[in-house]
């Protein structure tokens, strides 16, 4: 049995980047080296001097949907999940107690839905009466983190352009309600020097809702969305190792039993003690306490080496979460 517990850390909240790096490749890059346990310090433009041409790295081209939204009371907070069938939408709704069945929510623009009903994971199902217009009304829906953090730096912010920062330079098919981090840092120079491929996974509660049980063998992951593209199976085969951009892209590539041309949804959750089948290397984001991401970290790194990693983050003052640096592990 292995404790959520082991999984905590303390974090100073200044840590938290609000903003991304002023470019995306001047974020700061830790390589963690399992076989030696050697930590360094680099910049993320650094990486592909760290890896093989041999290597083939993989990204998650999902692009983040403007999924957030409010009713024009602003008494509660929308997030748009997915669209189960025209004009319904399967939401989270904050705070979830006000939005009861029957109940009809109104937005900007003259836009209404109605609360269908509530489904076991505590999501609503909502019918708007209308087509939606998911760019002109949905914000882009930044982690919860760094709204707060912003909010407390008040008038010290300087704002930036979150549909474009908060997105990949490569993001192609609309889908995310986050964005694969990871992928935030490249830019189309770095992907030039790099063998890579790409396949899709839409970011959802999966990924970032927490875990509230005391084992961690007890938490349930939520059904994500992927696909993989033709051809991805071949270049997988024709590479010594396979290095993954981002949580998500692992997630995709330990789930399936082949990667021929495919759809469909994936729950698998990946934590200490995990063989990996396909994934050699990693390049991620550092990490929420708790949560099913650092769980996944842990079981590619060793825990006793990432809990080190990230107790020398906090020492070296590196960016933590979604805007913030990156790490490589080797």
């Amino acid at each position: 049995m292995l404790e959520t517990a082991k999984f905590a850390y303390d974090l100073p909240p200044e840590l938290i980047a609000t903003v991304p790096a002023a470019n995306r490749a001047d974020s700061r890059l830790m390589v963690v080296r399992r076989e030696s346990g050697k930590i360094e310090h680099r910049v993320f433009r650094e990486l592909p001097s760290l890896l093989s041409p041999d290597d083939l790295v993989v990204l998650n081209d999902t692009r983040v949907r403007p999924s957030l939204m409010r009713t024009v009371d602003n008494a509660l907070e929308i997030l748009l999940l997915e669209e189960s069938s025209p004009q319904h939408w399967v939401v989270l709704v904050k705070p979830g107690k006000k939005a009861k069945p029957g109940m009809v929510l109104q937005f900007a623009d003259g836009v209404d839905a109605e609360v269908l009903t509530t489904l076991p994971g505590g999501e609503r199902v909502l019918r708007f009466f209308k087509p939606l217009d998911v760019q002109k009304l949905g914000q882009m829906p930044l982690p919860p983190y760094i709204l707060k953090q912003r909010e407390k730096l008040g008038a010290e912010f300087h704002p930036i352009n979150d549909r474009e920062r908060y997105q990949t330079v490569f993001a192609q098919e609309e889908g995310s309600v986050a964005a694969p981090t990871a992928g935030l840092h490249f830019t189309p120079g770095i992907l030039g020097q790099l063998n890579h491929a790409f396949l899709t996974l839409h970011v959802g509660l999966g990924t970032f809702r927490p875990v509230k049980t005391a084992l961690v063998e007890d938490h349930e992951m939520h059904e994500e969305r992927f696909s993989i593209p033709e051809g991805l199976a071949e270049r997988v085969a024709q590479s010594k190792r396979i290095v993954a951009v981002g949580t998500t892209v692992t997630r995709v590539l330990e789930s399936v039993r082949d990667l021929s041309k495919q759809r469909g949804r994936t729950k698998i959750f990946i934590y200490p003690p995990y063989e990996f089948k396909r994934v050699g290397a990693m390049v991620t984001n550092f990490h929420l306490p708790q949560s099913t991401l650092l769980m996944l970290v842990c079981a590619l790194g060793g825990y006793d080496l990432m809990m080190h990693a990230y107790r020398e983050a906090i020492k070296e003052r590196y960016r933590f979460y979604s805007y913030g640096d990156a790490m490589v592990i080797l």
